[in-house]
């Protein structure tokens, strides 16, 4: 197992190496002068050319990647050209609320896709079968902006049980102050009793996140009932058939386990599907997220936060595959040999 583990770790910083390097050439590639973003267009040469300095624009490239990598690893993202503070610490503030956000959303996907593609595999051909399937792919085919639209006109303009936008309710700030810790805002106040402000982030975070789980929904469902009908035609479940097991009981005590492997390779994709296109769901329901800053970002064409948004998304994806590398090892201990 430490060997299985030493060698996923090892691809794993392969990957995000790659995608350091990758970020920075994306940076040097977009038209504009950083430098002219950072002081302004009024900036007189003098300021332009000390921007220059600061940046290190005026070095070769070689030195400039040098210089980027050497940063990266001292924890200096670089400095917004909108914000004018460090990405860092932007990415600081805008992630947490991000990770909130889909981090309930697949929570959702995993607690309804997995028992919902067991039920179409355990009825195959039959009606609930026929009916999940139809669902997975509404599911996986609606746009997410329409989805979001639609869920805000029903349940929040018209039935009004739940809040259109937002995080939870501003006035809050005032009566119910939130001490933070993680950032992560119903964990901040769930740890610290905050209980106004922690149900009004699950009344804010209802809709959103159902938005956001809808794809990952239908694919992980999809994924089950494949999975659950390829494990039925093994040899194992034909002689669990032959010792008078149920068909219920075959899926769920001995065809679940390894079904899970693919299942859970799929989850590490779609997060980091999610976490993109959860960002058009935050700018839909005012969610204060990495959505927000990506788009502040590009209209401004800043270079730094584009590139800090693109590899801390990039960085979570290799984290997600890393973790399910792991989980993989422990549920199926034949990938370890791959």
């Amino acid at each position: 197992m430490l060997r299985y583990l030493i060698r996923r770790l090892g691809q794993a910083l392969l990957v995000v190496a790659g995608v350091v390097v990758l970020t920075f050439v994306i940076m040097r590639l977009v038209p504009g002068d950083p430098a002219v973003a950072f002081t302004g267009p009024k900036a007189t040469p003098e300021e332009l050319a000390a921007a220059h300095r600061r940046f290190g624009l005026d070095d070769p490239i070689p030195v400039q990647l040098l210089d980027y990598v050497r940063d990266l690893l001292s924890g200096d993202w670089g400095i917004s050209l909108h914000t004018k503070q460090p990405v860092r610490d932007d990415l600081y503030l805008a992630f947490p609320a991000s990770l909130e956000l889909v981090g309930t959303a697949l929570v959702i996907a995993v607690v309804v896709g997995i028992p919902v593609g067991v039920l179409a595999a355990r009825f195959k051909t039959k009606f609930p079968d026929i009916g999940v399937r139809l669902g997975s792919v509404l599911a996986v085919s609606i746009p997410v902006f329409w989805l979001a639209l639609a869920l805000q006109l029903v349940f929040a303009s018209t039935l009004d049980w739940f809040p259109i936008a937002g995080e939870y309710d501003g006035e809050l700030d005032t009566t119910s102050p939130l001490t933070l810790w993680t950032n992560i805002t119903i964990v901040d106040a769930l740890i610290t009793g905050n209980w106004p402000i922690f149900t009004s982030t699950l009344h804010h975070l209802v809709l959103p996140a159902l938005v956001v789980a809808a794809y990952p929904t239908g694919v992980i469902a999809q994924m089950t009932r494949a999975a659950l009908i390829e494990e039925g035609g093994q040899d194992h479940t034909r002689l669990e058939r032959a010792l008078g097991f149920g068909e219920t009981s075959i899926l769920t005590r001995f065809a679940l386990r390894p079904a899970l492997n693919p299942v859970l390779s799929l989850i590490a994709l779609v997060f980091a599907y999610s976490l993109v296109n959860g960002f058009l769901v935050e700018a839909i329901f005012n969610w204060p997220g990495l959505g927000r800053y990506a788009a502040d970002s590009i209209r401004s064409l800043d270079t730094p936060a584009i590139a800090g948004v693109t590899l801390l998304v990039a960085v979570m994806y290799v984290l997600a595959n890393l973790v399910v590398d792991i989980l993989q090892g422990f549920v199926d201990p034949r990938t370890r040999a791959r």
